[in-house]
């Protein structure tokens, strides 16, 4: 999948990354590159969370599991 994202410097210093798509999906970093490497992974952690809430909504089913798909 692909994100749009936006690097801003922060007036401490750190570079504040965030991914306009996924609400509240926020990271920083020293310099752009960091920025970028720790984004990716709020942005995979943001999708897991929300996929667990998901699940949980699910209704209880006998017999018929919830399908995993990898994108």
């Amino acid at each position: 999948m692909l994100f749009h994202v936006t690097l801003t410097p922060a007036e401490d210093g750190w570079i504040v990354a965030e991914c306009p798509a996924l609400p509240g999906c926020v990271s920083q970093g020293h310099d752009d590159k960091e920025a970028l490497e720790n984004i990716k992974e709020a942005i995979t952690a943001w999708l897991w969370a929300e996929d667990q809430k998901a699940v949980k909504s699910l209704p209880e089913t006998p017999g018929t599991p919830p399908i995993v798909v990898a994108v």
